[in-house]
């Protein structure tokens, strides 16, 4: 015991006391990071997002006052799109519109507008909705599932151009009985939509439908998210296209020309929302999908139907007012030109007004309940009344009182002459005068006798000029202020000729003559507009009505002067006329530039001594020299201020005072040179800044800075992480800003002349030439879209493409055959040939498409830009069985020729062998196709290759070939050639608005026609018969055999002339033994047909075993999987949420 070794105890903590007291350094373990790869995941993480964030800039054009946001509402038939819209529309504008037809735009917000559509259940409308559409609600039957057209909805959007915001509905889920049927449906659709689109897509759901729609709760949520959304990253070809989705069409056409033909072209008159780019004031060409290109022949912006009320909203944060987060009721308006809107509906060029009770257009029935066309009726009944006159009496302004009877006047004017009073002025106030206002009139009181007294600075040239020759003398007023003068212009000048005596005794006949010509003199005065105006200018150089002479003219104000001149002569002579110049000015010569005496400046300029003091200007100035440093320096000041631009337009300089000013200072004591040369480089700093500063105002597209330049150098310089992606941002913003500053210095006119007719103006649209079968057939259920054409899209040519058949596609697509493409606005069917690059040396055609990979295509269309998408398909019927989705693809190039070639085999056969050449015969007809084919390759089927050489003499089509060995007469010599081959120029375009034939297959023809198939003789399958082949054998001679090693050597067994034991032989079965024979093969037969009987039966009993085999493994699989869930279910609700994540806590037991 004494010698047991025990473990030391553990050495006793210190006490708090004890402890190191902190030495105030940082701790460098205190803001580090305790796992590594964790962080590097999250960084990697972060710039992953950071850089998806990243896309290559494109220009915003969303103008100020942007176009409502086009809301698309697509689903199969009986899945609930007609129900939503009118459960949409209750929730913003509180209204109910029984059939929701056509475009219905409604303000959502204070600065946003939704423009619903239902999509119809028709290939054509979906296709065309989906490459305008900005917000896509898709509608899922939840019991059902994802039909056919959803999925044909969504690959067009992938093709076309997938808008930002694509969100599913689902409805019908009132149907499911069980909650957790509706969970896992819900899931499975949610994780398909989400493999259609992207992860995370929007997903709502919306259940029973109560009093014809949807739940408010659930309707609101989803307003409320179209409400908040963003503007996503705009599309390629909506932001390089202006187009415009029509919501009202009116017939136009003169009534005359229907009368006289009512299949005669009509004009229609379209109306709508401008999106995307601006559309051109003139020649426009557009296209309507369904109906065919158009040129605009007129264009006229319209008041909004429907404004939001940004404008209040920014009255009121002016006027200090707090805004309201929800807008106004009256602020929610509806326009829904083509619906049912309470009774009132606009179809074409007439008003239908509808209602379910019967009309009554009882105006006296007081609180009646009418819709809006029923009120327009009554309104309409009432008698012809004066603007603004009611039963009250009349009422001009919304803020006045109404007027109901008119007071009598009992002042018929004044009794006694007026006498003027005249207010003391200094003789110094001449100088504070402007030269000319005229009279400003004032209302005097009425009733009232008091005399109003003048301001002299009111007063005319005629009067003041009165005064200033001191002659004080009453002066005749008019019965009222007008009746006193005229109003004059700065330039005019009157002289009085008459005396004041005659004025003073005839002052009533003054009156009257001064009342003459009054209408005339303020339409001269007034209207009369300032001369040499740039914005006047700008107007009357796109004012087609008027020539180049005139609008110059009238730019200068010739054109006034002249009218004053010819009113000026019929005038009596209290007013003198204005004298024009009598000089004929050249127009051509019409610039701002002085006119100097030629003759004296040629004199000047022949003298040697102006010429040498010009040529000092230029010299090279010597620093040093203190004379010429300031006889630089004013010439600089002299210059200074003096645009670059100045052609010398009278800025002359005298030669002979900058002269005198160098000798005056040449003669005063030098300067240091070293302050010379410092002030010098001083102002030659000043003078590269403003160059700098000029440059930079000159290079606004940034291409000329140092970055730009370093970059194409291959310079060090180089943007940051970031830089060029806000650089590029901030350069596309800033021309922006260039143009819109620009522009907004023009009048509605003239920017709509110059830049074109902007999107989010609500414009009319007049196109002539239009089918009458178009507003023969019009249905306001089918969208109309106006997509406007560039310069290049007008024309046509063969158009190479990289296509792909669609993997749901049933058939393949065969070469030749007619497919309808949507490229574009564009809808037409064209006639394709698919090729493949061999070997990147030409394009091979292919007589079908490839079943998995991409392939080019090559057809005859309108020339389109470069990676343009569109798809494909064989048949718009909706009695097509299967996806009809054909293919897709995009735009490689657009070019007038092709190059696709197709593989070409001649065949022949020999006539004449000779030992490596050979004539052959039956692969040309003439010589002259033997000629183009000199020197080309053949072959034969065995595999020797030869050489065409020439063509024989005779017979006619025979040619000599050589061979790099010997052939045989029976073998077949064939040509490998590649013939190239031309697409066919076919295009139809699909107007389907007014009614189109699509081409059909042949066999389609014949199906339909009935018509039998016909039988070529050279096309039948028949059975090949050739003739046996007998080839000699083998000969070696002896020579040769004898030779030959003993591996090689032939053996041959000699002849024998008798009969071997084997051929003697023979076996004959007799008796007994056949009997024998005969019974064991009845035996064996009788066992083989038991046995196979048995064997069968086996398989049956075993398939039965197998069968319940597997409902015993599917009960006790389904079995444990209920255990198993059960048991976590357990788990889950003993275990803490805290605990849910993992640890190392305790488990509670």
């Amino acid at each position: 015991m004494d010698g047991q070794v025990n473990k030391p105890h553990r050495q006793a903590k210190k006490s708090k006391d004890k402890r190191k007291e902190h030495s105030g350094a940082p701790n460098p373990k205190a803001f580090t990071f305790s796992n590594p790869g964790k962080l590097a995941k999250q960084a990697a993480r972060s710039h992953d997002i950071r850089e998806k964030r990243l896309h290559v800039p494109l220009v915003d054009r969303l103008p100020d006052e942007p176009p409502p946001r086009l809301v698309t509402i697509v689903g199969p038939p009986g899945v609930g799109k007609t129900t939503l819209l009118k459960s949409l529309i209750r929730r913003y504008a509180k209204e109910t519109i029984s059939d929701p037809i056509g475009p219905i735009t409604i303000v959502t917000s204070k600065k946003q507008r939704l423009t619903f559509v239902e999509c119809p259940n028709e290939l054509e409308a979906m296709v065309d909705m989906a490459k305008v559409a900005d917000i896509v609600l898709l509608m899922i039957d939840g019991n059902y599932g994802f039909e056919m057209e959803t999925m044909e909805f969504l690959n067009t959007l992938a093709a076309t151009g997938m808008p930002g915001n694509v969100f599913g509905v689902l409805t019908h889920l009132d149907l499911f009985r069980k909650p957790q049927a509706l969970r896992d449906a819900k899931k499975r659709l949610k994780h398909r939509l989400w493999s259609e689109l992207y992860q995370g897509a929007h997903l709502f759901y919306l259940s029973g439908v109560l009093n014809g729609r949807y739940p408010d709760r659930e309707i609101h949520n989803l307003s409320r998210f179209l409400s908040v959304m963003k503007n996503p990253r705009p599309l390629i070809w909506r932001n390089s296209h202006p187009y415009s989705i029509i919501d009202n069409y009116r017939d136009v056409t003169h009534p005359t020309k229907i009368e006289e033909d009512e299949n005669c072209d009509r004009s229609i008159e379209l109306s709508g929302y401008l999106r995307g780019t601006n559309f051109a004031a003139e020649g426009q060409r557009v296209h309507i999908p369904g109906l065919g290109d158009f040129t605009i022949a007129s264009m006229e912006s319209l008041p909004d139907p429907c404004p939001t009320p940004a404008m209040e909203a920014a009255l009121h944060k002016a006027e200090g007012k707090t805004g309201r987060r929800r807008i106004e009721e009256k602020d929610k308006r509806l326009y829904a030109p083509m619906a049912d809107r309470s009774g009132l509906k606009i179809t074409g060029d007439h008003i239908v007004i509808t209602r379910e009770k019967g009309f009554a257009f009882d105006k006296d029935v007081e609180d009646a309940e009418r819709g809006e066309g029923e009120q327009l009726i009554i309104d309409l009944q009432g008698e012809r009344r004066l603007l603004g006159q009611t039963d009250q009496g009349v009422k001009l302004f919304a803020s006045g009182e109404q007027i109901t009877k008119v007071p009598e006047e009992n002042d018929t004017g004044r009794k006694s002459q007026r006498r003027a009073r005249f207010a003391a002025r200094d003789e110094g106030d001449d100088d504070e005068f402007p030269d000319d206002e005229g009279f400003v009139s004032g209302d005097d009181e009425e009733g009232s006798d008091i005399e109003t007294e003048f301001n002299e600075k009111k007063l005319g040239k005629m009067f003041r000029k009165e005064l200033d020759k001191g002659q004080v003398e009453d002066v005749a007023f008019a019965d009222s202020d007008s009746d006193l003068g005229s109003v004059l212009s700065e330039d005019e000048e009157i002289d009085s000729d008459d005396d004041e005596d005659d004025v003073d005794s005839d002052e009533e006949g003054a009156a009257v003559e001064w009342k003459e010509n009054m209408m005339e003199r303020a339409r001269k005065l007034h209207g009369k507009r300032r001369p040499y105006r740039s914005i006047d200018l700008a107007r009357f150089m796109y004012d087609n009505s008027m020539s180049a002479r005139e609008a110059l003219k009238k730019w200068r104000g010739e054109e006034d002067e002249e009218m004053e001149e010819d009113v000026e002569k019929e005038e009596d002579d209290t007013f003198f006329r204005r004298v024009g110049k009598d000089e004929d000015e050249d127009p051509s010569e019409d610039r701002f530039i002085p006119q100097f005496d030629y003759q004296e400046l040629a004199a000047k300029w022949s003298n040697e001594l102006s010429i040498e003091a010009l040529r000092a200007k230029f010299a090279t100035a010597n620093l040093v020299d203190e004379a010429e440093g300031e006889e630089e320096d004013d010439e600089d000041n002299e210059m200074e201020g003096v645009d670059d631009d100045d052609e010398g337009d009278g800025v002359f300089e005298d030669l002979e005072a900058s002269d005198t000013q160098g000798d005056g200072a040449g003669a005063e004591e030098p300067e240091d040179p070293e302050a010379t040369l410092e002030a010098e480089r001083a102002k030659n700093a000043r003078r590269k800044e403003e160059l700098k500063l000029r440059f930079e105002e000159e290079d606004r597209e940034g291409f000329k800075n140092d970055k730009a330049i370093a970059r194409r150098e291959g310079g060090e310089v180089e943007f940051g992480e970031d830089d060029w992606y806000d650089a590029q941002k901030a350069l596309l913003q800033k021309q922006l800003d260039i143009n819109k500053s620009e522009f907004d210095a023009l009048d509605e006119n003239q920017r709509a002349s110059v830049e074109g007719f902007s999107a989010g103006k609500y414009a009319k649209i007049v196109l002539e030439g239009v089918p009458a079968e178009f507003v023969n057939n019009f249905t306001p259920r089918l969208p109309i879209i106006v997509g406007g054409l560039s310069a290049t899209e007008d024309r046509f040519g063969f158009v190479q493409v990289r296509i792909k058949k669609h993997r749901w596609h049933k058939k393949i697509l065969k070469t030749g055959d007619p497919l309808i493409f949507s490229l574009g606005w564009r809808r037409f069917q064209s006639l394709p040939i698919y090729s493949i690059s061999d070997s990147r040396i030409r394009n091979r055609m292919l007589k079908y498409t490839p079943e998995h990979m991409h392939c080019f295509g090559t057809f005859y269309g309108p020339l389109v830009a470069p990676n343009t998408g569109f798809v494909c398909f064989q048949s718009f019927s909706s009695a097509v069985p299967g996806f009809r989705i054909a293919a897709t693809g995009t735009v490689l190039s657009v070019d007038e020729s092709t190059e696709i070639v197709k593989k070409l085999k001649l065949t022949g056969t020999p006539v004449k062998i000779f030992k490596n050449t050979a004539f052959i015969k039956d692969m040309f007809n003439t010589s002259l196709e033997i000629a183009k084919f000199e020197g080309a390759a053949i072959k034969t089927v065995s595999g020797v290759r030869g050489q065409i050489k020439r063509a024989l003499s005779k017979p006619n089509g025979h040619f000599r070939a050589t061979f790099e060995d010997k052939i045989l007469l029976s073998d077949i010599v064939f040509l490998r050639a590649w013939f190239p081959i031309k697409p066919h120029r076919f295009y139809n375009p699909a107007t389907n608005l007014i009614g189109w034939q699509n081409m059909r297959l042949t066999g389609q023809i014949r199906r339909d026609e009935s018509l039998a198939t016909p039988q070529l003789k050279n096309s039948q399958y028949k059975k090949i018969e050739r003739a046996t082949r007998h080839f000699n054998p083998l000969r070696v001679p002896r020579a040769l055999a004898a030779d030959l090693p003993f591996k090689s050597q032939l053996i041959q067994t000699k002849p024998q002339k008798k009969e071997t034991y084997m051929q003697k032989r023979a076996v004959v079965v007799r008796g007994e033994d056949r009997k024998a024979r005969d019974l064991m093969q009845k035996l064996t037969t009788i066992r083989k047909d038991v046995v196979a009987k048995r064997r069968a039966k086996k398989e049956e009993k075993r398939a039965e075993y197998k069968k319940k085999t597997a409902e015993v493994e599917e009960r006790l699989e389904n079995k444990e999987k209920r255990e198993k869930k059960a048991y976590w279910e357990r788990e889950g609700k003993k275990r803490k949420p805290d605990n849910s994540g993992g640890g190392g806590g305790k488990r509670r037991k």
